[in-house]
């Protein structure tokens, strides 16, 4: 299980507030009225050199008060499943509330490591009203206040101490390859054909792959693990527990994949949703490779399949350099190049550059493009080495604040016109030479 920590309670506690703190955004709506969140809220968070992601469940209750108890008990519920610690967050203002102990009874029955976190705790007045919440028996209370950061760096202490150790994560040793999208594209169709079994239940109603089915794959000399996901609704349909669940599952599947094939419908194009996955996908730092599906119901002329890769390469700008794959699964059609390409995208993403090549292609060019004086200052850049089993790379300089995104793009461009990382976000690091 990837290192998924979902902050949980009742609404107007401060979740937002909290997920927005700990991921250093705005992304989330904060606001004084009761259940605002409504939308999917994840983001990425780091303490210690310990990176993990959080899920804001705020916007999955909806409802009169009179069903908030039943929403509250089904997202808990799914939060504790799908992720590695909760953080149940309270209000110390209001004290203990019915649907505080909703929530803390449905912690107590799981397994789930669990952190009390007692929002809104601004003086040393309000911190010592916290005690209250150990009554709910869960263990340590700490008071926090998500709007002043007051009091997070305790928590985040334990927190990371509670997070699945890296060898953990590690079990697996060949390529994990995810099967990501929006439902009713193909996905459990494509990995059927792959297997040549009817293992998935298949039909035409969008949303029926609920799970997360991993599946080894040993044909034609490859051996890597198929990830299939429950497809990702648009976020205005969000609405129902499964959904959520399928959601988690999904972020589950790419944070723990190597490579995601991004399947879309190539009569409905590349939409909104499919790009919030793409960017989730690069955010995460996965191989990617695009696959059309149902490429048989496309009307073609000459330059069909060339027009549509253009339009998709615009919608996904700046993301250039990803393969994209006409398919047909219904007719059998380049399945099997979904694994080749897989596989090639997989050798992309763990190809290293020998350290001495790589400084004696790039020092050059930079020689003779150098990074733009500012101020009169001169960024010199003295060494280029790259992390092993990933297509990061440190350009150790001088003046590393002074390198704009645009020259970190010249660089990125350069290494790819050298090296073959198709399908692989490349990171260009700026570091100080010591």
């Amino acid at each position: 299980m990837a290192n998924v920590v979902a902050i949980v309670g009742r609404p107007n506690v401060g979740k937002s507030t909290l997920f927005n703190r700990l991921t250093e955004t705005r992304q989330a709506i904060v606001d004084s009225v009761s259940g605002v969140t409504r939308d999917r809220h994840y983001g990425k968070a780091e303490w210690q050199g310990r990176e993990f992601s959080l899920i804001d469940t705020g916007g999955y209750i909806k409802g009169s008060d009179d069903i908030f108890e039943g929403e509250i008990r089904k997202q808990v519920k799914i939060a504790i499943d799908e992720s590695a610690v909760i953080l149940f967050v309270v209000d110390t203002n209001d004290g203990i509330t019915e649907f505080d102990k909703e929530v803390a009874n449905i912690i107590r029955k799981s397994n789930k490591p669990v952190i009390i976190l007692a929002n809104k705790a601004d003086n040393h007045e309000k911190a010592a009203y916290s005690a209250d919440f150990y009554q709910f028996g869960l263990g340590e209370v700490f008071p926090i206040s998500a709007i002043s950061g007051s009091g997070t760096g305790e928590f985040l202490e334990k927190l990371v101490s509670l997070l699945p150790s890296d060898e953990a994560l590690e079990e697996i040793t060949i390529p994990r390859i995810a099967i990501v999208g929006r439902p009713n594209v193909g996905k459990s169709s494509l990995i059927n054909s792959l297997l040549g079994v009817e293992r998935n239940i298949v039909t035409n109603i969008a949303g029926t792959t609920r799970d997360t089915i991993n599946t080894r794959y040993t044909k034609f000399g490859h051996d890597f693990w198929l990830i299939d996901t429950a497809g990702m609704r648009r976020k205005a349909k969000v609405h129902e527990d499964l959904e959520f669940y399928s959601v988690m599952r999904t972020i589950n599947a790419i944070e723990n994949s190597d490579v995601c094939l991004l399947m879309i419908d190539a009569e409905q194009g590349m939409e909104a949703q499919d790009l919030s996955i793409l960017s989730l996908i690069e955010k995460n730092r996965k191989g990617l490779a695009i696959i059309v599906n149902k490429w048989d119901l496309v009307e073609k002329s000459t330059n069909t399949a060339k027009e549509y890769e253009e339009k998709i390469r615009e919608r996904i700008a700046p993301f250039r350099d990803i393969p994209i794959l006409f398919v047909s699964v219904h007719d059998k059609q380049r399945i099997l190049k979904t694994v080749e390409l897989a596989m090639q995208v997989y050798e992309n993403k763990v190809r290293h550059i020998p350290t001495r090549q790589l400084n004696d292609y790039m020092l050059p060019i930079i020689e003779n493009q150098p990074p733009q004086a500012v101020k009169g200052k001169y960024v010199k850049v003295k060494y280029i080495s790259q992390l092993k089993g990933e297509a990061l790379f440190m350009f150790y300089c001088n003046l590393p604040q002074y390198v704009t995104e645009a020259y970190k793009r010249f660089l990125e461009n350069k290494l790819r016109e050298a090296y073959d990382f198709s399908g692989v976000p490349i990171v260009v690091s700026m570091r100080k030479k010591n």
